[in-house]
């Protein structure tokens, strides 16, 4: 189980003031005629000539476009990917990814969370001339880690997103905030805040899956 210093219960995703100063830009939004639909080799096309950016689509059809992260950030990144592929392969009920999978969610957009799992038994209900392909599901489980770049409002209402498309549980890691904060996301019940907790726990949609925190929230060099 988790183990707070605090913990607090939200109705709604937090409105407060963003403790990240001077306060992130978020992503550049680039908008797009409604007759303009790229195809999944476009869009491929299109990472493959702008690899500095990293890419996502909105439900509207939009362009997301993000610098890389910082070292810090990656660091981080990869200590949760490789801790959640650990525990999924002694699970093995479910597939673990990292941040450069894409999922083409039920509302249209074209969303790559920084670690994400999904049950092999959903995986097994996509036809195989669609698996080498960007999936069109939903993970079961989705961690974004705030980065440098990142506006906290933007990031919850992704998170809200992939509960609203089929997730079973989120967590946004925001080592940005002083208080190191971690909102829990799970659908049809309110957001959780923890503040500075020492672990994370899966509990029980990742049963026995336990993140420690302590590597997370301190700087990597």
């Amino acid at each position: 189980m988790a183990t707070p210093r605090a913990k607090l219960r939200q109705d709604t995703p937090p409105v407060e003031t963003d403790p990240a100063t001077p306060e992130p830009f978020g992503p550049i939004v680039l908008r797009l005629p409604p007759a303009v639909k790229f195809t999944e080799e476009q869009f491929l096309e299109l990472c493959g000539l702008n690899d500095e950016l990293r890419i996502e689509i909105n439900s509207r059809g939009e362009l997301e476009l993000m610098a890389p992260t910082f070292n810090n950030t990656s660091n981080r990144n990869i200590r949760i990917s490789a801790r959640l592929q650990i525990w999924a392969e002694t699970d093995d009920s479910g597939l673990a990814f990292e941040s450069n999978a894409g999922f083409n969610l039920p509302n249209g957009a074209l969303r790559s969370p920084d670690a994400s799992w999904v049950l092999k038994s959903r995986l097994a209900e996509i036809p195989e001339t669609e698996r080498l392909r960007f999936s069109p599901i939903c993970p079961d489980f989705v961690v974004e880690l705030r980065s440098e770049s990142d506006r906290l409002r933007d990031i919850q209402a992704k998170m809200e997103e992939y509960l609203a498309n089929g997730a079973r549980l989120g967590w946004l890691i925001d080592p940005l905030d002083p208080r190191h904060r971690v909102y829990i996301y799970r659908p049809g019940v309110d957001v959780e805040v923890l503040e500075a907790p020492e672990t994370l726990s899966g509990e029980p949609e990742l049963p026995g899956f336990v993140l420690e925190m302590q590597r997370i929230w301190e700087q990597p060099i």
